[in-house]
């Protein structure tokens, strides 16, 4: 077998949407003829824990984990947070509590930990591995962002050692939606620039997970784009069919920011509800995951509340088995200038669970596209507050009728997290 060493920040037990691709990726690789080699932290900051994605390491797995220093504990410390406070990505607040302590952080994190907050991981790491691959030849190297330091390590071997290298953009760099929220000088903006310029015209092949980010980063001067989805692990839903609970339920999966709190379509619900009162019974708003407290707030200014669950994060697959069991699935995309782009990985798990799934977003964006491809679901846009109402109205009439147990999906399987591995050895073939 040939062999590839994967930099990932995330890693199980990590958990959290950043572990999935690559932990993926990895569970299939070898199945194409490529021992993968797994580089990242000994004690990492992830959003959350989750023991139960170990099963999916394969076995005899080589592992390197390292100490990496963060200033998470500083920042906890002047923020006031607890030490074992989790600390949120995407600049989500489950509460709102903004004061002067904690936007004078986000300015030094923005300015002086460039590209991120574990920018002192790349010297000692790249210094690790130069010595560790003189012994341990490797035919290729992937990178995995964010974190973009990750990218920075790979860069840093790649002029050392010349091996062909794969940079895996699984959001973008200076185009992720909350860029602007770093409070960042222009100097400090330049050197991103600069930084991802390096890895865009350094690397031997860069992955993009859709259509969209591919050709931002082309743009940006990627030389060689490849473009491999995210996808469904088909291991992940043994447990189906599933039978809907005996509530009207529209579930969401995973954090919801600022930027993804669809204010229409809670104000939609309330008024259909209100003529309605056999729906406004048997209504429940499920969230399972982190929210903004934004969120809480209009959820609570619609009346809403009491038809609401929050849950906090879950074990994936019990995530998984709780949304299978929803009439309707939520996905929503960020209010945001990339929004086109956008393509979460959750859509293909929601995908997978064969519930009509509702989309609020860009109607001619990657997300819709790939609903429409797969007759999974149908997209609005945020402000049509009329149609979501019909949309849900009917689904209701669905869901009591017993027509809402599974949709008619096509065009899944090539999705799933198989054939995106095999496509990923295919890249991976031609620069190895």
């Amino acid at each position: 077998m040939k062999k590839v060493l994967i930099i990932t920040y995330y890693w199980p037990p990590s958990g959290g949407a950043g572990v999935q691709r690559w932990l993926k990726f990895v569970k299939y690789l070898r199945g194409f003829g490529w021992e993968p080699i797994v580089y990242t932290p000994e004690n990492p900051e992830p959003p959350d824990f989750d023991e139960t994605l170990l099963a999916d390491v394969p076995e005899n797995l080589t592992v390197i984990k390292r100490p990496v220093w963060e200033p998470y504990s500083i920042y906890k410390r002047f923020t006031g947070q607890k030490k074992t406070s989790r600390i949120s990505h995407g600049f989500l607040k489950e509460d709102n509590k903004q004061g002067f302590a904690e936007k004078i952080a986000v300015w030094i994190r923005g300015n002086f930990f460039i590209p991120d907050a574990r920018c002192y991981w790349i010297k000692p790491s790249v210094k690790f591995l130069s010595q560790y691959l003189s012994k341990n030849p490797v035919d290729a190297i992937v990178s995995s962002g964010p974190p973009h330091s990750m990218h920075m390590i790979a860069l840093g071997l790649k002029k050392k050692l010349d091996i062909p290298w794969l940079a895996d953009f699984r959001d973008p760099w200076t185009e992720i939606d909350f860029f602007d929220k770093l409070r960042l000088s222009k100097p400090a903006r330049n050197k991103h620039r600069k930084l991802e310029r390096a890895v865009l015209t350094s690397a031997d092949v860069v992955v993009a997970i859709g259509n969209h980010l591919a050709e931002r980063l082309r743009m940006l001067g990627a030389r060689n784009v490849k473009v491999i989805h995210n996808g469904y692990d088909e291991d992940d839903f043994h447990f189906l069919p599933v039978e809907i609970g005996h509530t009207f339920s529209i579930t969401h999966v995973g954090s919801l920011n600022k930027d993804r709190n669809p204010e229409n379509l809670w104000k939609s619900i309330a008024r259909i509800c209100a003529g309605n009162e056999e729906l406004n019974q048997k209504l429940r708003l499920r969230f399972i995951g982190k929210v903004d407290f934004s969120l809480k707030e209009s959820l609570a200014k619609y009346g809403l509340e009491k038809r609401t669950e929050i849950i906090p994060y879950l074990p994936h697959q019990e995530a998984l088995k709780l949304a299978a069991s929803s009439s309707v699935l939520l996905l929503v995309i960020n209010q945001t200038p990339n929004q086109q782009g956008i393509l979460t990985g959750k859509i293909f798990e929601y995908i997978a669970m064969q519930r009509p799934v509702l989309c609020i977003g860009p109607v001619y964006g990657e997300a819709s596209g790939i609903l429409t491809l797969c007759n999974s679901g149908e997209t609005f846009g945020y402000d049509e507050e009329k149609a979501l109402g019909d949309w849900i109205i009917q689904a209701y009439k669905d869901y009591k009728d017993g027509n809402l147990a599974y949709i008619g999906n096509k065009n899944v399987s090539r999705f799933s997290r198989n054939n995106q591995t095999a496509a990923l050895a295919e890249v991976l073939n031609l620069v190895g």
